[in-house]
């Protein structure tokens, strides 16, 4: 294996995971082969660089831990409603790996994966993944490519794929995001506006009705600045099956055109994120699983609401449900999707 960067451990299965760090001289990034996840996002706060990603000090954390910190999650990130779904007349059965639902690529989805880096400058680092077919049950071979790359303040993400036969692809980046700094624990004052003004409502285990809703005249409606904590606790039915928000919500705009998504600000750093993507969705979470007392890296410790996802994405069970913009990745077509994360401080 080539040298990239530093060693950062290695796997129960013997591979070798090295760290890279992309650097501009105005924000910085630390990204490790396993999962392609980011490990550390550093940008400019008010009172100095912030490192505003949750993440681990081990391998074997990441290896073990539950919640996907940081990792780029796949074949189909989100949730399959009971790991089921048809193509071309042939039902496909994958893991159920979450409750009833299969979540995030399966036992072993690309997020567990040691990615290969085919290129790494100061400022782009390209990863690249295989995944045969049958893998986690999925039809297709389909090849993997994540670039992140620095751009002034901001993180760019765009992922790619090709496959050799028709199968679902929804790739998406799951950092948890603290913009007061990952070791400041709750997040709830941060503000957050999502451009969207549907969203997907859900059963009990978090399965799409298959209806769009509008968020208007409900803790849904984060179209304008909100702190994340004001309407998490209220007595609606999506949040209390959520535990807080755990949503897909529709991007307003075009499907395939880049536009915003979604902003966070912290009034503690001064720095506000905004948040643009390609994508037609994107699920709003707010670390409701993450237990009290998860040691974290440089001594951290996380627990209950401690930051967010912003998880851009094709909206979840999208194989089985046709009113849904489709997932469908077909054969010799090219999967192409842009996530942007550009930062800014508070004038």
């Amino acid at each position: 294996m080539t040298q990239y960067g530093i060693p950062f451990g290695t796997t129960h299965k013997g591979e070798e995971v090295q760290e890279l760090t992309l650097d501009n001289g105005v924000m910085s990034c630390n990204i490790l082969t396993f999962g392609a996840v980011v490990r550390r996002l550093t940008v400019p706060g008010r009172e100095g660089p912030v490192d505003v990603v949750l993440g681990y000090d081990t391998l074997e954390q990441y290896e073990t831990e539950g919640g996907y910190l940081g990792a780029v999650v796949g074949r189909f990130a989100n949730r399959i409603a009971k790991g089921k779904f048809s193509l071309g007349g042939k039902e496909y059965q994958l893991a159920v790996n979450d409750g009833p639902n299969h979540l995030h690529g399966g036992n072993t989805g690309f997020s567990h994966r040691v990615w290969t880096v085919e290129e790494l400058t100061e400022q782009r680092a390209v990863l690249t993944l295989d995944s045969p077919d049958g893998e986690e049950g999925y039809p297709g071979h389909l090849q993997v490519k994540v670039t992140y790359a620095l751009e002034g303040t901001a993180l760019s993400v765009r992922y790619e794929a090709v496959s050799d036969q028709d199968t679902p692809c929804n790739l998406t980046n799951h950092s948890y995001f603290n913009l007061a700094g990952h070791k400041s624990g709750s997040a709830l004052e941060q503000e957050i506006t999502l451009f969207a003004s549907q969203y997907t409502p859900a059963g009990e285990t978090s399965i799409p009705l298959g209806c769009l809703e509008p968020v208007e005249g409900t803790p849904m409606d984060l179209r304008q600045p909100v702190p994340i904590g004001r309407h998490i606790g209220e007595p609606f039915q999506q949040l209390i099956w959520g535990r807080g928000y755990d949503h897909n919500f529709v991007v307003d705009g075009q499907s395939g055109s880049l536009r915003p998504a979604a902003r966070a600000v912290s009034r503690v750093t001064g720095i506000t994120m905004e948040v643009d993507t390609t994508c037609p969705g994107i699920q709003f979470y707010t670390a409701n699983f993450i237990e009290e007392g998860r040691k974290g890296k440089d001594g951290a410790v996380y627990g209950f609401r401690h930051a967010y996802c912003l998880e851009t994405q094709h909206f979840p069970d999208s194989p089985n449900q046709p009113e849904f913009p489709s997932c469908i990745l077909r054969a010799g077509e090219r999967y192409d999707q842009r996530t942007r994360f550009a930062f800014f401080l508070e004038k």
